[in-house]
């Protein structure tokens, strides 16, 4: 038969403290989430891939991948310098969802339907 802690003891036992053990998962977690917020982007999936830039569908919210040693089809145009989408939600893939370039190359605000 178990004898009934005692007081001290019975503070000793309940009180898990600062010398809880730090698991190999919490550990593999806490580097993920500090290498995440360090490099800024890498949660994030990129508008075209390696090899490739991106292109607008000219009068319209279109856009595609080229490889980087072919022009744009037919139809499409370069983004604007500065003003190319990188990331998938970044700042110029929401602008464009909401512009576009014209046949004379201007930006256009596309018209709401």
């Amino acid at each position: 038969m178990r004898q009934p802690l005692s007081p001290p003891a019975l503070r000793k036992a309940s009180f898990a403290g600062p010398r809880r053990r730090r698991t190999p998962l919490w550990c593999a977690t806490a580097v993920i989430v500090l290498l995440s917020a360090l490099t800024g982007c890498s949660s994030q999936d990129a508008i075209c891939g390696g090899g490739e830039y991106p292109v607008h569908t000219v009068g319209s919210t279109g856009s595609a991948c080229v490889d980087d040693d072919q022009p744009p089809p037919k139809g499409y145009t370069r983004y604007p310098e500065g003003k190319v989408p990188r990331h998938v939600g970044d700042e110029w893939d929401q602008y464009w969802q909401t512009h576009t370039v014209d046949e004379k190359g201007r930006i256009i605000q596309v018209p709401k339907s």
